[in-house]
């Protein structure tokens, strides 16, 4: 059982899977947010998860207590709980002014060997680095949503990045009963470049009134052997997180292929964020 401190910043769905694998896995965890209220529901949506995870497991010898892995995280707003961490996973929102903000303050308590994980759908690594004194200590991680349940993630190695940071990472997420492609980095990488290309894709095929979205969906379910389709992707990882994400993608390459789709905006301003709100392109 490592005694280890990995700090997580941002209690979302991402930020919050995160933080329940790191525990589950023996890591002390310090999980931040800005939001008391979401810091509250996080540790809700945790032992809920846990529990969940117990009535559909086959081997019931190896089940979690959910206060035992509720003990191992400190739930708080104050960026001094992550003066021990020897490793912090960031996951804020996709838009720069919030992610932006994280790093400074990360600097101010952190030691010097410290490594920063950036849990980013289409941001450049190098860009977000470039927001430290430690730019070989910054990598990306782009954990898959529900983080506890998918075994592979994709690591994005920035311009500075070092060898030792990728062993750390590498190291860090076998604890996590994970595996990582490691791939260079460019805005969206190689996941989130194909994906909400796919999904913006599917959302005008919608506005254009060539198919509705199960229809869409079960196109690729029944015909590609797809898990789920692109709409109900999108509403599982939230359409406001696919819209900024689209966005970043568009002005990191100023290639009119990436402009998003008008439906998309309007469900967002209209509140549809999919599974997060109760309804998107489905209701919940």
């Amino acid at each position: 059982m490592t005694q280890q401190v990995v700090g997580v910043i941002g209690a979302g769905v991402m930020g919050t899977g995160v933080a329940q694998n790191l525990a589950q896995s023996g890591f002390n965890v310090v999980l931040l947010d800005i939001s008391t209220a979401v810091l509250d529901k996080a540790a809700n949506d945790i032992r809920n998860n846990i529990r969940f995870q117990a009535f559909s497991q086959k081997d019931k010898s190896r089940l979690d207590d959910p206060d035992e892995v509720l003990q191992r995280i400190v739930f708080t707003t104050d960026y001094q709980a992550l003066a021990q961490a020897f490793y912090v996973i960031e996951n804020v929102s996709e838009q720069w002014h919030a992610k932006s903000s994280v790093y400074p303050q990360l600097e101010a308590v952190c030691p010097a060997h410290t490594v920063y994980a950036a849990d980013t759908s289409c941001y450049s690594i190098t860009r977000i680095a470039a927001l430290t004194k430690r730019p070989d200590k910054v990598i990306g991680i782009h954990f898959m949503n529900p983080v506890p349940m998918k075994p592979t993630v994709e690591t994005i190695r920035g311009w500075h990045t070092s060898k030792e940071t990728i062993a750390i990472t590498d190291n860090l997420l076998s604890t996590m009963g994970k595996t990582s492609i490691l791939v260079e980095d460019s805005p969206g990488f190689v996941s989130n470049r194909i994906l909400m290309l796919t999904v913006n894709e599917a959302v005008f095929t919608v506005q254009d009134q060539v198919a509705d979205a199960q229809q869409v969906d079960e196109i690729f379910k029944k015909c590609f052997g797809h898990k789920m389709g692109p709409l109900e992707t999108a509403d599982l990882i939230g359409l406001d997180t696919i819209l900024y994400s689209i966005e970043v993608l568009h002005e990191s390459f100023a290639d009119s292929k990436y402009r998003p789709c008008p439906l998309l905006k309007k469900m967002v301003d209209a509140g549809l964020l999919g599974r997060k709100s109760g309804e998107g392109f489905y209701k919940y």
